[in-house]
């Protein structure tokens, strides 16, 4: 079945399982519409969970990633917090958040940590893809870009077929950037690719799309930091520099 029949195809079987509609009348324009889609599977126990949670929640309302993010043309920018886990467990951990100055940042961190833990099972990337871009096709902003962050410790499992879900996302003009958190045997085992060439090659596409790959849980507050510094500003690969001890910036292939 050619490419185009299957996106047909998921579109009038899978879709609706995530509660997809048609998307609402835009009421607010916004400079950018992000979903942070961050790994909640069982392979995160709760200290790597809140320590995601507050490297995101304590990035958003940095000066710098505030900067970036209320310095665009309508002054502001729309924000959704996702956990995910299997093919069936995609959480909205906080709403879609205006962010407009160091109050609504600091409200969204708030929010963001104090959540209880929702996501299990697995990691279907693939289906955290689709649950991403029907939040940004159905929430009632118009954000002159469109981003979905992955961040996870392993490969795909289950759920849409990624390239579907991937294309899907790039049709609609959505940016999918990626976090990889690399730690040891982080590989699909019988073809031994390391988790960042998985990013790279299968999972990160659309303009600009980049990964920041991380071997060592202290760097992560860092790198999502200057991640999201280069996310939200939209900067050349030359502008950002200094990634954190164990960081690696790389870059969707063509």
């Amino acid at each position: 079945m050619r490419v185009a029949g299957i996106l047909r195809l998921v579109s009038i079987l899978v879709l609706p399982l995530f509660g997809l509609s048609a998307p609402v009348a835009a009421q607010e324009t916004v400079d950018l519409e992000l979903v942070l889609a961050a790994d909640g599977s069982g392979s995160i126990d709760d200290a790597e969970l809140a320590l995601q949670r507050e490297g995101y929640a304590r990035a958003v309302a940095n000066p710098r990633v505030l900067e970036a993010l209320t310095g665009g043309i309508y002054g502001k920018s729309a924000i959704a917090y996702v956990e995910w886990g299997d093919a069936s467990s995609q959480v909205t951990i906080v709403d879609w958040t205006v962010i407009d100055g160091p109050e609504a940042a600091a409200a969204f961190g708030k929010a963001l940590v104090e959540a209880p833990r929702a996501a299990w099972g697995f990691n279907s990337i693939s289906n955290a893809i689709v649950y991403s871009q029907n939040l940004i096709e159905t929430n009632p902003y118009k954000g002159l870009r469109r981003i979905i962050d992955i961040s996870g410790d392993a490969g795909n499992i289950g759920g849409v077929p990624l390239p579907v879900a991937r294309q899907a996302a790039v049709n609609a003009g959505i940016t999918i950037n990626g976090l990889a958190i690399s730690r040891p045997g982080s590989t699909r085992p019988l073809r031994a690719v390391s988790l960042e060439a998985e990013f790279r090659e299968q999972i990160i596409a659309g303009a600009g799309a980049f990964v920041v790959t991380v071997d060592e849980t202290i760097s992560f507050a860092e790198a999502v930091l200057k991640k999201l510094i280069l996310e939200v500003a939209g900067l050349a690969p030359p502008e950002i520099a200094n990634l954190p001890a164990g960081g690696r910036l790389s870059f969707a292939e063509d």
